[in-house]
Formats: structure tokens, C-alpha cells, sequence
């Protein structure tokens, strides 16, 4: 595996890679895994059975090269999994080199247009085998990188539901955020300028409207960045700052108790690929708003597991908003459908593909 990053790193594609290498050391048909990561941070974590990485690629790109064809040397490998577009030109050589299929996983706005690489987007056509994290992204890919469609898997992030479920909320952070007894509506995120597209905007926008029909609500922007004083003051300027909280950066054990702060989980976007954060808040029992034009759409299941509403449309957004605060907690049935094991199931299945089951 030709991977940005994976364990010991994080964000979202480190996340999914690291799922993705505990449901590949499950599965009978893996014998061994050896990931070669961009970016990674020593002493890595604890790694699945299974599973080794090779840091001799860290800190330059010409190390990286030549870890990666080291590796391709000596080792004995059935398959090259390339974990980032970025990384598909070398991932493709390594490929041809052991005469081995190239498996291309594919993300979000990573690929929603055609990279600035014209070698990058020519040999991703080429890949044996795309898995997506998403219906939409698939067809945003395929809009532009004429891949056939029986070459193309969807494998939508997995959650632990056990880590999460419902709770009440911690005492500390109520009292932090002067939150007893009033409703709460939460966005997380990054606050950098170029993920302007999660949402948080659009809700800042109908916040004055909401506050007339609930008073005491408070909107919880949750995680860090530089764009944080850029919302800040688009608050102050709409007159509910006082309606407004910035909580920085959340520690991950912590994560489940900032989702139990809220009412509603809703996250208007444009850019999600997928919106793994919206199965976290679903995990912990918290009503779901998602977007109807990005992945966000497809973490609620079209609507099954949550309310799907369009960005540009602030009424809409308005209603459902208020329509999930009034809905009890609760984690939705079905939800089990992005479970680990289901997760697995699909790798499986994407390799059977390839016909790898008996690797």
C-alpha cells in the first residue's frame, strides 16, 4: 500500500486507510500488508496482525521513490493498493513491475476534478480496480476519467459503533460552554478557508431566524483553524455571537462527549466526499441533517437515517433544523449498515473482484 498517511496521523483518509488495514488483517485471504506512508509520525501506534509499514520513505519524495521501488524489489506482493491519487503514477510503476493488479482508492474533491497532473489522470484510468468512498464521487471521477463501471467499487467509511452511543452530557463541558438547559445545534470541522464548504456558514446564516423561534439556542462550531476569527466575526456582524461557541481543537477521546453536547448534528456542505463525522453524531444518538448535492447525502442513506437538505436553500435548512430539534435522540435503526464487519464484507467482495480470494 502506497498510502499519504495512516496510523499514528490524522484526518479523514488516515482514518479510512487505518479501517481499511484492520478489516484487510481480518480477512483470510491477506497474508500481509506492507503500507509505505508519506507522512507518519514515530512511534506509531500499536498495528493489526498483519500489517507492518516501511518508514524509509519518510521526509523527502526521492526517499519515497525509492523505499517504494526497494520494497517492489524484494518483496512478493499480489497487489499494489494506491491510497491517494497523488501517488498513482508510482503506484502504477510498481504495479507493472511485479505484474500485479493496481487497486486506486479514491476520496473526494481529491478527485472530483481532473488532477494538475495529466500523467496522474491518464494512469488512473488505467487502475484494475477504483474503490470509492462514495456514489457521488464515483460519479464525479468518472465524469472526467473514463473508467468502466464493473471496475469500480463503492466502500463508504466503516464506524465502531461501540465506541460511541448515547449519553447525557458531560458536566464540564456544560459548564464550559454555559450550555444547562439550552438546545444545541453543532457543526465539526476544520476552519480552514478551503472547507468553507462544510456548512458552517449556511448555518451562521439562518441563525438569527432560528434564534427568534428558540431563544436560548447555541450553535457549536466544533474543531480548529485559521478561519475561526473569519466565523467570529461573520457572528458578531449577524448579532448572535452570544448564540455561538468555538470549542478548538477536540481531543479524540473526547469526541463522543462534544457530539452528546448537541440536539442536532447538521452539516450543510458542498465538498464532503463522504461525512464520516455525520455517522459519529448518529452514533451517539444525535438527529442528523446532511447535504443533498456532496456525500453527506450518502452517510445518512439518502434520507433513511437522517434529513437531507440542499445548502442554497435557507428555508429548507430553517425547517429542518427546527423539525430535529423537536425529534428525540436516538441512534437510528439501520445505521449498522456502515458497521465494521460490513465494511470488511465489501473489501472482501472487492477483491473477489480481482480474484484474489485465495491469495
Amino acid at each position: 500500500m502506497l498510502a499519504s498517511d495512516g496510523h499514528g496521523s490524522g484526518g479523514g483518509i488516515a482514518q479510512y486507510n487505518v479501517d481499511l488495514l484492520a478489516a484487510m488483517s481480518t480477512l483470510a485471504s491477506v497474508g500481509s500488508v506492507t503500507v509505505v506512508p508519506r507522512l507518519a509520525r514515530e512511534p506509531l501506534p500499536q498495528l493489526p496482525p498483519k500489517i507492518c509499514y516501511d518508514l524509509a520513505g519518510l521526509g523527502s519524495v526521492a526517499r519515497y521513490v525509492l523505499a517504494t521501488l526497494n520494497r517492489i524489489r524484494k518483496g512478493k506482493y499480489d497487489a499494489v493498493w494506491c491510497a491517494h491519487i497523488n501517488l498513482v503514477a508510482l503506484a502504477y510503476l510498481a504495479a507493472r513491475l511485479r505484474g500485479v493488479p493496481l487497486i486506486l482508492a479514491i476520496y473526494g474533491i481529491d478527485v472530483w476534478k481532473p488532477t494538475r497532473s495529466r500523467l496522474a489522470n491518464r494512469l488512473a484510468a488505467r487502475a484494475d480496480l477504483v474503490v470509492s468512498i462514495s456514489q457521488v464521487t464515483h460519479e464525479r471521477f468518472a465524469a472526467w476519467c473514463k473508467i468502466q463501471a464493473n471496475r469500480t467499487v463503492i466502500m463508504p467509511n466503516a464506524i465502531t459503533l461501540g465506541d460511541y452511543g448515547e449519553g447525557p452530557r458531560a458536566p464540564d463541558l456544560v459548564a464550559r460552554y454555559e450550555l444547562e438547559g439550552r438546545p444545541v445545534v453543532m457543526t465539526f470541522g476544520r476552519l480552514v478557508g478551503r472547507d468553507r464548504a462544510k456548512g458552517f456558514d449556511e448555518i451562521l446564516a439562518i441563525l438569527p431566524r432560528l434564534i427568534e423561534k428558540a431563544p436560548r439556542l447555541i450553535y457549536i462550531i466544533a474543531g480548529s483553524g485559521p478561519d475561526s476569527d473569519r466565523l467570529a466575526g461573520l457572528a458578531k456582524n449577524l448579532g448572535v455571537a452570544d448564540h455561538v461557541r468555538f470549542t478548538g481543537f477536540v481531543p479524540e477521546n473526547r469526541k463522543a462527549d462534544y457530539y452528546r453536547l448537541s440536539d442536532v448534528y447538521a452539516m450543510p456542505s458542498r465538498g464532503e466526499g463522504f461525512g464520516f463525522v455525520i455517522l459519529e453524531a448518529m452514533a451517539c444518538g444525535i438527529p442528523a441533517i446532511a447535504s443533498s448535492v456532496d456525500g453527506g447525502r450518502e452517510a445518512v442513506l439518502g434520507g433513511q437515517l437522517g434529513r437531507v437538505v440542499d445548502p442554497d436553500d435557507p428555508e429548507a435548512l430553517e425547517s429542518a433544523v427546527l423539525a430535529a430539534l423537536a425529534e428525540p435522540k436516538g441512534v437510528p435503526p439501520g445505521l449498522d449498515y456502515f458497521e465494521h464487519s460490513a465494511f470488511t464484507r465489501r473489501l472482501g467482495d472487492a477483491f473477489a473482484l480481482l480474484g484474489m480470494e485465495g491469495t
